[in-house]
């Protein structure tokens, strides 16, 4: 008998009846996968569009006159673009004493970041390395605080600095306007939680090397687990600037003395106002000088935001990883 020798390395399957089907699934599975990518990206820019054009339409107004802005113009349309441009900006800023607000911000925010970051740090390192009774009741307590709105709280705390002398009715001096708008702020439940979770990450190993070492618990804090920790710390310090920078609420309640005004609650007063020609006495806000010193308010935070953003995207990352 002749023997045939066959070449099995390109053998194909074929099943009768089959071959179309898997291709027209392969074809269709294609298409909705197509389909899929399409609408995922069009409702992500969808959603982007609707996020950004209100600091689209902040920086337009900030370059159009009046008229266009009350008409609802998203485009200048009534004199020229840089002449706009430099009246609005120089009217602002010769009405609005933009970096006077801007270092009392300052002042309050830098005060409140370090403050924060001290009580936080010590706080932290409690929760996470100390062992003594109740501690776990004592942070699952603190946890829960989270859930209590801030603004539930202006009450109580105006209560408190009233009786502190810290809101007087008349003459409120510096120290007493941000020493009430810093105290208050001293300690964040969250930022306690988001280090905690961070110095949990941190090997015991270390902790009884820096023993041998003959160090203290002090010494091992600040010598070890600060380092460390330095992007959770560097993502607190600028979410705590952010904080300051944007408060409204409690300074708008209690500070009664417009000198020391944060330069969020100043944009609300007066001098962003004109009297109208056709109402005497009658005094308007200008949105467009409004639309000016919001620009001008959110652009340090957006810098802030682009210079620092992977320290806080790196920061919070790691403080969900426990391990």
């Amino acid at each position: 008998m002749k023997q045939v020798n066959v070449n099995t390395t390109h053998l194909n399957l074929v099943i009768p009846g089959r071959r179309k089907d898997v291709l027209s699934t392969q074809k269709r599975d294609k298409v909705m996968k197509i389909i899929a990518l399409v609408l995922t990206y069009s409702f992500i820019v969808l959603m982007a569009l609707i996020v950004i054009f209100p600091f689209f339409y902040m920086i337009i107004g900030s370059f159009m006159l009046e008229e266009d802005v009350i008409s609802g113009k998203l485009w200048p349309t009534t004199g020229s673009f840089f002449e706009n441009i430099h009246y609005n900006y120089t009217e602002t800023l010769k009405r609005f004493d933009y970096f006077k607000y801007v270092g009392n911000t300052l002042i309050v925010g830098v005060s409140t970041t370090a403050g924060c970051l001290f009580i936080t740090i010590l706080s932290a390192f409690a929760f996470s390395r100390l062992h003594f009774k109740g501690r776990e009741v004592l942070f699952t307590i603190f946890l829960a605080t989270m859930m209590i709105p801030g603004e539930m709280m202006v009450i109580t705390n105006y209560i408190t600095m009233n009786n502190l002398g810290l809101i007087p009715i008349k003459g409120q001096t510096a120290i007493q306007a941000f020493t009430v708008m810093i105290l208050p702020f001293l300690s964040s439940v969250f930022y306690i939680y988001l280090l905690r979770q961070n110095f949990l990450q941190i090997p015991n190993e270390l902790y009884f090397s820096s023993k041998v070492d003959g160090k203290s618990d002090w010494q091992y804090l600040w010598k070890v687990m600060v380092p460390l920790a330095a992007p959770t710390l560097i993502t607190i310090t600028i979410l705590s600037l952010i904080g300051s920078w944007n408060a409204y609420v409690w300074p708008n309640t209690a500070v009664k003395n417009d000198n020391y005004w944060l330069i969020s609650v100043a944009m609300r007063g007066t001098a962003l106002e004109i009297e109208d020609p056709l109402q005497p006495q009658v005094f308007k806000i200008q949105n467009s000088w409004t639309m000016v010193a919001s620009t001008l308010t959110v652009l340090p935070l957006l810098i802030l935001f682009i210079i620092f953003r992977k320290y806080i995207m790196k920061g919070t990352g790691r403080a969900g990883i426990k391990g």
